[in-house]
Formats: C-alpha cells, sequence, structure tokens
C-alpha cells in the first residue's frame, strides 16, 4: 500500500461485523453544575489536552449539515487528545487532516492503484483467491476503491478521511484510526515493507493492530463514560461489491492485530507495544497465536530450482514469496474447504475474525516460487513446512483431499498427482508430503509437472 496505512471500513461489511454501540449525544454545558468549570489550559502541550480542548471536554460539533472549519478543528483537536489519553503518547505536531468524497478518492491518481503482475497473478492464484478468469490488479482496485475509510501517509504526515455522505462528514473511529498511525509516525517512524505477504501482514498485525485497538478502546469510553460525536448513517462505506477473499487476506491485521496487541500490553503494558515496534513480529502466526511472538521465527524453507530449460523464475529481486498461515486459511476458506462459518467465531475480545482451522494449525514455514515458460504458460512450486509431522499430514489430506477433490472437483490421476478440469484453476498438481514438508508442484498439464520441478 506504498507509503499509506489505510483503514478499510468495517461497515463495507455490516451484515458480518459487529458494529460499536451507539454513542453518546454531545453533553450540553449548560446543563453542568454552576460551579465546574473545565480545568485552565496547561502552561505547557501534555498527554489529553491539543490545541486547546482536554479529553474528556464537550465540544459542540453537529455533523448532520456537515462539518464547517471551527467544528472540524475541534473534533480533530480533541480526538487527539483522547487518542494521547489512551495511548498514553504525546503527538509531537499537529496532523493535518483533510476529508473528500468517495469519488474524489477513486479519482485520485496512485492512490492505492494495483498494476497487472503477472508474478502476483499466479501468487494469487496458488492461493486459490483470484483464478484465470480475472485479474488481481482489478481485484484489488475494485476493493480499496470501496473499501477505504481513510488512510494516513508518512511522506507529508497528512490523514485524508473518505466521506460517503453528500455533506463531508468524518467517522470518529476512523479520524482516531488515523491519529493512531500519526502518533506511531511520529514516535516510532515506518520500517521499509516486508518483501513477502505473510511479513506484510505480521508488520501491519502490530501498527493496524494497534490503530484498531486503541479505536475499539475510545468506543468503550463512548459507550461508558464520554460524550462522543455521532456519525451520521450516511458514513456506510463504499457500496462497492468486492472480492471477500482478498479482503480477507487484507483484513487480517485489523481483526487478529488488535487481540496481539492487547495480548502484548496485558504482558507488560504499553511499554511492551511500544518496544514491538522495535523488534517487530516476523510472520502472520505471530499475530494469530501471540504466544509465538517473539520467539517462534519462520522455519527457513528453500526451493532449489528444478525447472527444465523451457521454465524459469521471473526476473525480480525476490523472486520467491511466503505467504504464511493467514493465506494457507483463506485459501482453504474462500474455496469451502473448511467450515464458512468457523470465520466468525469469537476468539478474543477485540478480534473479528477467526483465521485459524485444524488444516493450517501448526504452520512453520513455506516458500512459494512462481514460474512461466517461454511459451507464455504458468506454474508454481509451493514448500510448506509444519510443526509436526501430523500437522504435515492433516495439511496434505485437507489440501488435496478437501480443497482439490472436494471444493474443485479434481481428479486423481497418479497417486500424489490431481487434476482441476474446469473453472478459473484448471491445472495439475502434485501434492506429496515427505516429513514434516509438503510440497506442491502446478502446471498446465500432468506432462508440464517436471517441466515445472522435476519429480525427485
Amino acid at each position: 500500500m506504498n507509503d499509506s496505512q489505510p483503514a478499510l471500513a468495517p461497515v463495507a461489511l455490516a451484515v458480518l461485523l459487529v458494529a460499536s454501540g451507539c454513542a453518546a449525544p454531545v453533553a450540553d454545558p449548560s446543563a453542568l453544575p454552576p460551579s465546574w468549570s473545565w480545568p485552565d489550559d496547561p502552561p505547557t502541550d501534555r498527554i489529553g489536552w491539543e490545541a486547546g480542548y482536554w479529553y474528556n471536554e464537550s465540544i459542540d460539533v453537529d455533523q448532520s449539515d456537515g462539518l464547517n472549519e471551527s467544528e472540524r478543528e475541534a473534533f480533530v483537536a480533541r480526538t487527539m487528545a483522547r487518542v494521547e489519553h489512551i495511548r498514553e503518547l504525546e503527538f509531537r505536531q499537529s496532523v493535518p487532516v483533510d476529508v473528500v468524497t468517495r469519488e474524489q478518492y477513486r479519482s485520485e491518481s496512485g492512490v492505492f492503484r494495483s498494476d497487472p503482475d503477472p508474478w502476483r497473478e499466479q501468487v494469487y492464484e496458488a492461493a486459490f483467491l483470484v483464478g484465470e478468469n480475472e485479474s488481481v490488479a482489478d481485484v484489488l482496485n475494485q476493493l480499496y476503491g470501496g473499501a477505504i475509510a481513510g488512510y494516513y501517509t508518512p511522506s507529508d504526515d497528512r490523514i485524508v478521511v473518505v466521506s460517503d455522505g453528500e455533506t463531508p462528514t468524518m467517522s470518529r473511529a476512523t479520524l482516531a484510526h488515523e491519529l493512531v498511525h500519526a502518533l506511531q509516525d511520529q514516535h516510532f517512524g515506518f520500517a521499509s515493507t516486508p518483501p513477502t505477504h505473510d511479513g506484510r501482514i505480521a508488520e501491519n498485525g502490530l501498527s493496524e493492530g494497534d490503530a484498531n485497538y486503541v479505536e475499539a478502546l475510545y468506543a468503550e469510553r463512548c459507550s461508558a463514560e464520554w460524550d462522543c460525536v455521532p456519525t451520521p448513517d450516511t458514513e456506510a462505506g463504499g457500496g462497492s461489491d468486492f472480492d471477500f477473499g482478498v479482503y480477507l487476506t487484507i483484513y487480517a491485521p485489523y481483526s487478529e492485530g488488535p487481540e496481539f496487541v492487547h495480548a502484548l500490553r496485558e504482558r507488560g503494558g504499553w511499554d511492551a507495544v511500544n518496544a514491538a515496534y522495535d523488534d517487530a513480529p516476523t510472520t502472520s502466526e505471530q499475530i494469530l497465536h501471540p504466544e509465538a511472538y517473539p520467539d517462534e521465527g519462520p522455519a527457513d524453507v528453500t526451493v532449489r530450482d528444478r525447472s527444465s530449460a523451457a521454465w524459469s523464475r521471473f526476473d525480480r529481486d525476490r523472486p520467491t514469496d511466503r505467504l504464511g498461515e493467514v493465506f494457507l486459511y483463506t485459501a482453504f476458506w474462500d474455496t469451502g474447504a473448511v467450515d464458512r462459518t468457523s470465520l466468525r467465531r469469537q476468539v478474543g475480545r477485540y478480534s473479528r475474525y477467526n483465521y485459524t482451522s485444524n488444516a493450517t494449525a501448526g504452520w512453520g514455514g513455506d516458500e512459494l516460487v512462481p514460474y512461466r515458460s517461454g511459451d507464455g504458460e504458468f506454474g508454481y512450486v509451493w514448500a510448506t513446512e509444519w510443526d509436526t509431522e501430523r500437522d504435515a499430514r492433516e495439511f496434505r489430506t485437507g489440501y488435496a483431499e478437501s480443497l482439490l477433490v472436494g471444493s474443485l472437483n479434481a481428479t486423481r490421476v497418479e497417486p500424489d498427482v490431481y487434476v482441476v478440469e474446469d473453472g478459473p484453476f484448471a491445472d495439475a498438481f502434485r501434492v506429496r508430503r515427505s516429513g514434516t514438508r509438503v510440497t506442491i508442484v502446478n502446471a498446465p498439464t500432468v506432462g508440464r509437472l517436471d517441466g515445472v520441478h522435476a519429480d525427485s
């Protein structure tokens, strides 16, 4: 997502997600006891006070007809004070906040835009998320066009909130979320983007998990003790249909990250969360299973090149990828190879979904290598490593029998070779286990499997 940290709008999935409780109405200062007054402004900036507003101060903001300049300034300043109070970190400088319409956001050149990439097509095809009848770029562009609620851009320290109403308004949840990203940038900075999909989910699990965790704590305060600015019903998401399987891979840090951050905070308070920015999680397994952080990293999985002269790896700085436990689970979920209702099973107070299954538990590491031939065909080798031989057997059985045969109607033509005859994933697959390793080879036909990866 380039140099920006986006907030995906959970309201785009309102039928599937549990909405936050209704906010209390803005307090009427005239109803307060006559002898009471707000504390004086402090002589210097401090946690819980920003630009003239304390975190527990009422503000006169009505979004029903949009936000004027003074309302926006008050709304942003008090939200900054509240984020500081919850997160126990001080903003070092103010953050400009712009509100744009959905149409303006979609028309902005280069904002979360994906271009065609044959290598990435093979990655998403291997995960059974985007088949040969679709383009990954089109799927991602449609998703981001409708699901983004706002984003923070570190390069210019700017927050953009995307409004779906006729008169632009701001979701307090989105504003608080993006302000946490600005706070992260000011205190910890953002490291370079990890090279693998699994690594990006892991690192985003910390940053997005931190932001969504603070957002959840903010909502709890709104329900219990704070007067909060309601968001009009028009803030209902982009109204765009998108690929839910791909969405799940992107949403994983937002869903599971808050529980990961909560676990860190339970271990050592906000200091433990702050320290994690110097020792970021490396796998989605650590986000899904916080007990694996920081000691249980990915196993070293290397796919030796055993392709024929007709096949080659892509000419890239890193021609391989690691997809991790989230992508594996989503592959099973999206094809219906696991009970889909398991996704909604509550596994923690601050998590939205459950990304675990028997078939994908015990993941230890993986390496995916896309290949292409001189005549324009594609294939891949995906080697997975498991904690135990039992885990490897469960994955191999689930992948071959439940996913390929059960969900994609594959035919077993040899002991370890399967053919999917029709549909967007029509190909040949060799699925072989050796100890704790399961290796999947994909090619257009059975006869070309050895060309992609010679049988040992």
